[in-house]
């Protein structure tokens, strides 16, 4: 019978060998299911198709094409990515809402004599609590915010944290942006949704009876919006700061963003997205230095002169309490190291 998901929690709990996602390519693109593998039954086209005879035709003909297109679909993914399933192969199945899709490929697979399944509402019903979780209920554990100036290390911090044994939530990484007009990376950032599932699986899977250390933000990483309850949770959170003089902040900057300090056009183009901030002369002064290669000279400036005046006016706008302040000489890794070692031994404190 369909599996009735109520947490997010329960996706663990299923006990199925994989998790197949059978709505078009462009669906599973948007957001999917964590681990789900895509076999569309129809493609974008097929579908936009179907849709169409189904208002424009008659239900009955657009039925009867895509039980074709499904049947025809579900041959070829028998004969190339299932091929090699074993006989007790437990697979699971869901469309957009637990209908005619993912019933009509889970029959085919119960015909082979597999032990097939379908989840009750499909994605539907998953991104509802997904929504649910992130949007109506309270953060589920304290938060303890990461912060610092740019080019203090802290996501490099976080990270080590948590290696360490701190329970942490890695954003930028989940959003796929470091968060500033240089934020982009590799890949581009996953959609709203996508982001929305990968915090919402990390949120269920957090100890309520722990706090969880997260990076300062604002409201945005990117084109990427924080939901309501993490960043209510976030803006009263107390705080540890990381501190480092502006020499080492610079240099730890053009080693963190390499490849965009190496990159000149790229460089260029993202200084003159600052120029509605900033006067002509100082826009073409940091375009010079990018040009000819006084790459550490212009994060010094980028720092003193952008980024260090802009979070002293968001942090005006609220005094958290700050539980600690970790002022480090340089950011080498030994001193990175030492400072995730002790921001551990404050989570631990503060648990």
């Amino acid at each position: 019978m369909p599996q009735t998901l109520r947490h997010l929690s329960d996706l663990n709990a299923l006990k199925f060998d994989t998790v197949i996602d059978v709505r078009s390519p462009s669906e599973y693109a948007e957001d999917h299911i964590p681990g789900a593998i895509s076999l569309p039954v129809l493609s974008d086209a097929e579908r936009a198709e179907v849709g169409t005879i189904y208002v424009q035709d008659s239900p009955f003909m657009a039925r009867k094409i895509g039980a074709a297109l499904v049947a025809r679909n579900a041959a070829h993914h028998l004969e190339t990515a299932l091929a090699d399933r074993p006989k007790g192969f437990t697979p699971l199945v869901y469309c957009w809402r637990g209908g005619q899709r993912s019933g009509s490929f889970a029959l085919i697979l119960k015909q082979v004599g597999w032990q097939a399944d379908t989840i009750e509402g499909g994605y539907r019903a998953f991104r509802r609590l997904v929504k649910s979780a992130l949007y109506d209920d309270p953060w589920p554990c304290p938060v303890v915010v990461l912060d610092g100036n740019t080019g203090t290390a802290k996501t490099d911090i976080l990270k080590r944290a948590g290696q360490m044994g701190a329970q942490v939530l890695d954003l930028e990484g989940m959003a796929n942006h470091r968060g500033s007009v240089f934020g982009p990376m590799a890949g581009g950032q996953p959609s709203q949704k996508a982001f929305e599932t990968r915090l919402g699986m990390a949120a269920a899977a957090l100890d309520p009876a722990r706090p969880v250390l997260v990076e300062a933000e604002s409201t945005k990483i990117g084109d990427i919006n924080l939901p309501p309850s993490l960043w209510a949770a976030m803006k009263t959170a107390p705080r540890v700061v990381i501190e480092a003089p502006i020499a080492a902040r610079a240099g730890y900057l053009v080693s963190a963003y390499a490849e965009i300090a190496a990159d000149r056009g790229a460089l260029a183009e993202t200084i003159a997205r600052l120029s509605t901030m900033h006067s002509a002369d100082r826009i073409a002064a940091w375009d010079k230095m990018a040009q000819t290669g006084s790459v550490v000279d212009l994060a010094a400036e980028l720092i003193t002169d952008h980024y260090d005046p802009r979070y002293r006016r968001q942090r005006a706008r609220h005094t958290p309490e700050v539980i600690t302040s970790i002022a480090l000489p340089d950011l080498s890794e030994v001193q990175r190291a030492e400072a995730a070692a002790r921001v551990a031994e404050v989570l631990a404190r503060s648990g």
